[in-house]
């Protein structure tokens, strides 16, 4: 086959990159062979859009040679097309479905118990009926936990990928199972897959739980996320709170899975009373157990330990209440109560390590102001000519000082003004910049200090000095002390 036997037809198109660069044709046996076919194709791009440009006169220029069989060509060019952009489709939407084990944040090599770990975490985050929550990424976590955790799908799934998910659902295989994610939410978390107030849907509700979350003034002022950890009752992971070894579970033979029965007592001679009364033998569950849970001895649930994080924003007020739904004691039998999480201040601590003690540990909040007290000696507070650089609580530095000559009166108070606390507004966290907060003021109160005797030739100094300006003065110390005059003495009348 010579260098003339070849046909090139180049295809102009208006994507970026040109969907067809070359269409290479061998000229032999009536051109009823096609010899290669290059294709430089988005994969991503490879729609019924894309295959609409395809039917274009640009590639009609192709038809419009003078070519033995060009109808055949024609034919088998746009079976061709059809077949590889719909191969590039299926590998597109492959390239795009999300890793299974990055969705619910784990590794190959995960346990089980890991997986249920995971999707517990993340079922309960991304739920659409709580405030904070994703429906798309809640669907997300519950296709990923189908899959990776029935050992058949997640043995396709880590050799094959989606594609084989996708081919063992078509042969019948069920790949995922398929289960409605608000079943599988209720199983993990019992109800009925939906959070709620217990209304209308009958929804049960456990108790709600309150806990205070002490926390430092400065993290008041800075914003922080805090971690804390509590003691709560969580569904059993071992038995996924069924109670039993070997998940078989029984209806109770005494109360017919009622979890009741009524007992009847004679009062007296035909007359008699009903009354109902709690099965002893399954404790109302209405259920049997053979092989209990080591774990949690049959009783589904177990006390352990859960880390949430509380979001404390600037200015937050003190004794503000944050809500987790859906945090509080757990059981199989209903929907988890909302945990509540008050934000106090903590007091702060005069030994705290030395490396993380500053000026601002002893700063006092009321409100969006600051409270700071500033000692001074005597002859500061008389003659003025000092400096205080007072450590703020983000680090800052706030300066304090008074001329020569500048007195400063027992416990007066100075005002400086967008020196408190940032006003919070709830639902908007502030941005550390100069442009974003308001603040209040911070209030400066001095106390002087005294010395506590004088020596003789001090106090000699001391008192010519004082004696000279109270004269100059014309300073009257009985009237200016502010005690009462002394009282007349009453004349006897009698």
């Amino acid at each position: 086959m010579s260098r003339s036997d070849i046909l090139e037809y180049q295809a102009i198109s208006s994507t970026n990159p040109p969907l067809i660069d070359c269409l290479v044709l061998e000229k032999s046996a009536g051109y009823k062979a096609l010899a290669g076919l290059v294709f430089i194709l988005p994969l991503c791009s490879a729609t019924h859009e894309t295959y609409q440009r395809l039917q274009t006169p640009a590639f009609e220029s192709v038809s419009k040679h003078p070519l033995p069989g060009s109808s055949i060509f024609n034919m088998l060019l746009s079976q061709l097309i059809s077949q590889l952009l719909a191969l590039f489709a299926l590998f597109a939407c492959a390239l795009a479905a999300q890793d299974f084990y990055k969705i619910l944040g784990l590794d190959k090599s995960c346990s089980e118990r890991d997986l249920k770990k995971a999707y517990r975490t993340l079922s309960k985050k991304y739920h659409p009926d709580k405030s904070t929550g994703d429906e798309e990424r809640f669907l997300e976590v519950a296709e990923a936990y189908e899959a990776l955790s029935d050992p058949t799908t997640r043995k396709i799934y880590d050799q094959y990928g989606h594609e084989g998910l996708e081919n063992h659902k078509r042969g019948g295989g069920g790949g995922g199972h398929g289960h409605d994610p608000f079943d599988l939410f209720s199983r993990f978390f019992g109800g009925t897959g939906h959070f709620g107030g217990g209304g209308g849907g009958g929804v049960r509700r456990g108790p709600d739980l309150e806990v205070r979350l002490h926390v430092p003034l400065r993290d008041f002022y800075n914003g922080k996320d805090t971690e804390f950890t509590i003691e709560k009752q969580q569904i059993c992971e071992e038995c996924d709170g069924s109670g039993s070894a070997d998940g078989q579970v029984e209806t109770c033979n005494k109360c017919g899975g009622r979890g009741i029965f009524i007992q009847k007592h004679m009062l007296a001679p035909g007359i008699f009373q009903q009354v109902q009364m709690t099965c002893d033998q399954c404790g109302g569950q209405g259920k049997s157990i053979k092989h209990k849970c080591k774990v949690c001895g049959g009783n589904r649930v177990v006390r352990g330990p859960t880390t949430l994080t509380a979001s404390v924003e600037r200015g937050m007020p003190k004794g503000h209440r944050l809500v987790f739904e859906s945090e509080a004691d757990e059981h199989p039998d209903h929907v988890a109560g909302n945990l509540y999480v008050y934000i106090m201040e903590s007091e702060p601590q005069i030994n705290e390590d030395e490396s993380l003690r500053s000026d601002g540990t002893f700063f006092r909040r009321k409100g969006d102001d600051l409270y700071w007290k500033e000692v001074l000696s005597l002859r500061e507070a008389w003659m003025g000519e000092w400096t205080r650089n007072v450590t703020h609580l983000d680090g800052h530095v706030v300066q304090l000082s008074r001329k020569r000559g500048e007195v400063v009166q027992p416990n007066q108070v100075d005002t400086i003004k967008g020196e408190g606390m940032p006003v919070w507004h709830e639902g908007h966290v502030h941005e550390h910049d100069h442009n974003a907060p308001e603040f209040g003021n911070l209030y400066v109160e001095y106390k002087v200090i005294l010395p506590d005797q004088m020596d003789s030739s001090m106090e000699k100094e001391f008192w010519s000095v004082w004696e000279k300006w109270r004269k100059k003065k014309g300073v009257d110390l009985l009237k200016d002390s502010g005690r009462p005059p002394p009282a007349v003495p009453l004349k006897d009348e009698l």
